[in-house]
């Protein structure tokens, strides 16, 4: 094992364990093979996005305790790109000695929605009101009893990603074919804006905070079309949210990245949604935006190397390529010569061969100056760019 005091990350026998090979883990693997860090990666998969650039692949359920123990066994530092993973074998592992980030603690809170809402409560984070449930059944129950109002927002409890897991319900029959198991309900805030703010904490405590950003999302898939960084929001809401954003992380003591995902309501106050403790969609701007990217940053905070600086070279727009309506096998993408002829795009492909509608398949990012002209060319890479299948 390797010496924690002398960094001996680069170029030696020093070994990190990433659980999930989705196309987070892909983009932290630019930032390892940078650093020439060895990496293992586990993931279900066989064709996950990860297995071309880590130095080993296992193929393994991140929910099965063993499989998670022995990749933990094998490395120095074991970290995350997705919560989906069995949190026991952690756990076993950390109480070991072993290093693993986000720590248990913290991540065991974040990985089920309904512990997540009751942390903020007891710890006096604002956010929207909620209900819990240990099945759906009990929903019916209390809307015929007038605990509960339409509309509102249905989460299950774990296991949601990339807009599945999220639902509003208007009527009685919007819950059917929801999951049975436990969820919460939420108060459909009307907000402005959707925000966000990454924070960087350090294994021994540093912390720097991305700027705010505002996301605008899909209305039928629930998921991020646009990722603006800076928000167009005034400089006090700004500040709001980032102070938001550095209480919770203070509390709930992460080690890595921590997205804190943001309500700014009609009258400017700010309500925490949800916190995803690894990398996010909302930070992929910063690799061609920002002095130091997202995933440098989390490699840099677990490894507890100095965090890098946060502030924007130039305004950051991303646009989520995700799979279009009606196609679903293997994936072509359309007109990408055409979007790569306007100023300040890259294209990022996952590598994800089969298409589905709404699947994340990569991200473009726009990068210029002045951020409503990049917004502007976002539009026209948005409507340009097709994904599809043969």
């Amino acid at each position: 094992m390797s010496d924690q005091n002398s960094k001996n990350y680069f170029s030696s026998t020093f070994k990190l364990g990433i659980l999930g090979g989705g196309q987070l883990g892909k983009m932290l693997l630019y930032e390892t093979r940078k650093f020439d860090i060895h990496t293992i990666v586990m993931d279900a998969s066989p064709e996950a996005p990860c297995k071309i650039a880590c130095n080993e692949f296992i193929q393994g359920d991140l929910m099965d305790f063993e499989s998670v123990y022995k990749l933990g066994k094998r490395v120095d530092i074991l970290t995350i790109e997705i919560e989906n993973v069995n949190v026991k074998a952690l756990e076993k592992l950390e109480a070991e000695g072993h290093r693993i980030f986000p720590p248990t603690k913290a991540l065991r809170t974040i990985q089920n929605k309904a512990t997540q809402k009751l942390f903020y409560v007891d710890h006096e984070i604002p956010t929207a009101q909620f209900m819990r449930f240990a099945y759906r059944s009990e929903i019916s129950d209390s809307i015929e009893n007038k605990g509960l109002d339409f509309p509102f927002i249905w989460k299950a409890a774990q296991f949601g990603y990339d807009g599945q897991g999220v639902k509003v319900i208007r009527k009685p029959e919007d819950l059917d074919g929801l999951p049975a198991g436990e969820c919460i309900t939420e108060e459909l805030i009307d907000f402005k804006n959707e925000l966000a703010v990454i924070v960087a904490r350090s294994a021994s405590g540093e912390v720097k905070t991305y700027p705010v950003v505002e996301m605008e999302f899909h209305p039928e898939a629930n998921q991020v079309e646009y990722v603006i960084c800076p928000a167009r929001i005034n400089h006090k809401v700004a500040e709001k949210a980032q102070e938001i954003a550095l209480k919770v992380s203070d509390k709930i003591q992460h080690v890595g990245l921590l997205a804190v995902e943001m309500f700014q309501t009609k009258d400017d106050k700010i309500l925490v949604n949800e916190v995803a403790p690894r990398p996010h969609n909302s930070g992929h701007y910063s690799i061609e935006a920002s002095y130091t990217n997202q995933f440098e940053q989390h490699i840099r905070a677990i490894l507890d190397l100095p965090l890098g600086n946060t502030e924007s070279k130039v305004a950051g727009i991303m646009v989520n390529l995700v799979g279009a309506e009606g196609h679903t096998g293997d994936v072509v993408y359309e007109n990408i010569t055409d979007i790569l002829r306007l100023d300040g795009v890259t294209p990022h492909i996952y590598g994800k061969k089969q298409t589905r509608p709404f699947r994340k398949m990569g991200h473009v990012t726009i990068v210029n100056q002045d951020v409503n002209r990049a917004r502007e060319i976002a539009q026209q890479v948005k409507e340009r760019i097709q994904v599809i299948s043969k």
